[in-house]
């Protein structure tokens, strides 16, 4: 029931990426270009997605999920180095490319091998990243338990 919940929810958002022009990268490019001729239309779709999940969020707040067994909210609220990082590089590429990972999925299908490259390099940079905490986990392990093993003898 979960697959499906998620498989309707993608649906809505890529009809919703589609029908607010987020598909198309001279739209977020016109947005992104606040010093030249800038097309501000992409900031009422944003405070409407804002406000619509803003009451989304309080209304499942109060009730259990339909579709899961419990909500799971995150617990990290701090802003750290990986969240400001990550941030940055998602903006950085969004401004080169005009496409961020929703609308590049949604625009797969019309096989452009530019939007090849650019969903491959992202999978890559996902993938290096899971590579690369995966390690920092290990390591961060084996030195704990170095030091456990230091601190018994």
């Amino acid at each position: 029931m979960l697959a499906i919940a998620g498989l309707i929810c993608g649906f809505v958002f890529g009809w919703g990426l589609l029908v607010s022009g987020m598909m198309r990268t001279e739209k977020v490019l016109g947005f992104l270009d606040i010093l030249g001729a800038w097309d501000a239309s992409l900031l009422v779709l944003m405070a409407t997605a804002l406000v619509v999940s803003g009451i989304g969020f309080a209304l499942v707040k109060e009730r259990p999920p339909l579709f899961a067994p419990k909500c799971v909210w995150p617990d990290k609220t701090a802003i750290d180095a990986p969240l400001v990082v990550g941030a940055a590089l998602f903006g950085i590429g969004w401004g080169l490319c005009g496409l961020c990972p929703g609308p590049a999925l949604e625009n797969l299908a019309t096989l452009s091998p530019r939007l090849i490259v650019f969903v491959a390099a992202m999978a890559l940079g996902m993938t290096a990243h899971d590579l690369w905490q995966r390690r920092r986990s290990a390591a961060r392990q084996r030195q704990d338990q170095a030091l456990m093993a230091g601190s018994d003898g």
